[in-house]
């Protein structure tokens, strides 16, 4: 857990899960798998495990604890929907999102089909953000799956963004994140494919944020796209009444 995320749009992180396993192209430069296996070498207790996939019962209630309100990304080194993640365990995550009102919870992942599978059986407190993860054109049936779901605010990471994406759907997607990969193999992003993202969020009036151009050095690519910084977030104020 980290009540100060270096991410760029978050506040904190929340770790109930670790470890995950591989499930489409943008996870093969694994920045979560890298981290699980340095916090293991280095004896962290909740990475005994390495990047195998392990719940936290005894960190479920850490949110409850933190009375300042942010943002808080959930499972940054793994993926809830995970097909070995017990049904039950995902339903204790949400039961905390759900008590932790004075938090914003952003819940991330690539298993959309699973999502929508599940999203009947969740208690979707309007703090909570659910997103997919979409790296090209050949998951963007991604978002049918999140579109499906009662989340209050539905938002889509294209990170690491891998190729061009045309003719995107945004019906009911609140915010778009968008992200070069980093790291020593990281692949290239051309910046055609992420103006053509910011084109359509203009277009659909979706809110944009531009995460990094990435690279083996992010810091000095940075951040700025057509001469600016993108950090625009969802309207979440009308969103704030009761659970969905």
């Amino acid at each position: 857990m980290a009540l100060n995320s270096s991410i760029e749009w978050t506040q904190g992180t929340w770790n109930p899960l670790t470890g995950c396993t591989k499930i489409s192209a943008g996870c093969r430069n694994c920045y979560a798998e890298c981290m699980a296996r340095r916090l293991q070498a280095m004896g962290s207790p909740n990475y005994s495990n390495g990047f195998k996939l392990t719940v936290h019962d005894h960190v479920l209630s850490v949110p409850l604890r933190w009375k300042r309100p942010m943002r808080v990304f959930v499972n940054s080194m793994s993926d809830l929907f995970h097909e070995e993640v017990p049904t039950d365990f995902i339903l204790k995550v949400f039961e905390v999102m759900g008590k932790a009102r004075q938090h914003q919870f952003q819940v991330l992942t690539k298993r959309a089909e699973r999502l929508s599978d599940l999203g009947p059986e969740l208690v979707w407190s309007n703090n909570i953000w659910m997103g997919v993860t979409v790296e090209s054109a050949d998951y963007v049936f991604r978002l049918d799956h999140l579109r499906r779901t009662r989340a209050a605010v539905k938002f889509v990471s294209f990170e690491p963004l891998l190729g061009s994406i045309r003719n995107l759907d945004l019906r009911g997607i609140d915010w778009v994140i968008v992200g070069g990969e980093s790291g020593p193999r990281a692949r290239p992003m051309s910046p055609a494919w992420v103006t053509e993202i910011l084109d359509q969020c203009r277009g659909a009036g979706v809110p944009f944020f531009f995460k990094q151009w990435g690279g083996r050095n992010k810091k000095k690519t940075g951040r700025l796209l057509n001469g600016r910084i993108w950090d625009e977030m969802p309207n979440v104020w009308h969103k704030r009444s009761g659970a969905s």
